[in-house]
């Protein structure tokens, strides 16, 4: 197998055990509050990922911390926003609108006008997703709380690539899940209830760190060395319908035919931004 397989074949492997972890996640919403959850992810993830990169022990600018903050606590919000959104919409439909994020932060640094037809069909997306009444409605709180998730994703993407000039990879992550750790701690704190402390909290929780952030943030830096930059960006635009799979074998989430053809929508937004991106050439 080349290394350009293999890299997509990583990438795959990360992005499922992403929604895979998300999925696990939702399981135990009933016994903590999605804020617990998050706490228990990024905590139990930043120990794993500090003591597998070790950032006290490589070298690295000591005065990057005023990028590592927003970038750490961006992270942080994103995922609390993002698990709080899962509470109240399907695990698909809260990932295709968090994709909004990084897809608006794309269109908005091009100029071409064939770009509008991207931001046309993302726009289309949204709506077809967003209605509030009838019998499939979803719930207006998810779709602000999981717009709130992109709108941090991007802001997390801008400060990661301040910090990424100055700091390595690895160290990079885990000294930013460490920050959001410090940042959801106090939240996940305030709603710890009885339930929170049942083993099978600590034990999915665990599950979910791993899953959801140490194993594939490892596997995504490891495809990212032999991936072109508009490889990388393509498949990630296959994560909502991997989402949705997610949703649909664990969570018995189905959608229907209006929400998978705004998903669709987005994710094709998504494609078509980077494959026809000028700025992005093929490594």
């Amino acid at each position: 197998m080349s290394r350009t397989a293999s890299s997509i074949l990583l990438l795959l492997v990360a992005m499922t055990s992403i929604q895979f972890g998300a999925s696990f996640a939702k399981q135990i919403f009933h016994l903590a509050h999605p804020a617990g959850i998050t706490m228990l992810r990024t905590s139990l993830a930043a120990l794993f990922l500090l003591a597998l990169w070790r950032p006290w022990r490589t070298t690295w600018d000591r005065s990057a911390w005023p990028h590592v903050l927003p970038y750490g606590a961006t992270l942080g919000i994103m995922n609390l926003l993002f698990y709080m959104s899962l509470q109240r919409i399907p695990l698909g439909i809260a990932v295709a609108v968090e994709f909004t994020g990084p897809l608006g932060l794309a269109l908005l640094s091009s100029r071409k006008k064939q770009d509008l037809l991207w931001v046309a069909l993302a726009a289309l997306g949204i709506i077809l997703i967003s209605p509030i009444t009838g019998h499939d409605a979803l719930d207006p709180i998810g779709i602000l709380l999981a717009l709130g998730a992109g709108f941090c994703w991007a802001l997390y993407i801008v400060f990661g690539q301040r910090m990424g000039r100055r700091i390595p990879a690895g160290t990079a992550t885990a000294l930013g899940m460490l920050v959001a750790a410090l940042v959801t701690i106090p939240v996940g704190a305030f709603y710890v209830n009885e339930e929170f402390f049942q083993a099978k909290v600590w034990w999915m929780g665990l599950m979910v760190a791993i899953l959801s952030s140490a194993l594939p943030y490892s596997l995504e830096m490891t495809a990212l060395k032999h991936l072109p930059t508009k490889t990388f960006g393509i498949l990630m635009s296959l994560e909502p319908a991997l989402a949705a799979l997610m949703g649909l074998l664990f969570l018995h989430e189905t959608l229907n035919l209006q929400q998978t053809l705004a998903m669709a929508c987005i994710m094709a937004a998504s494609a078509g931004c980077t494959l026809l991106s000028p700025e992005l050439k093929e490594a």
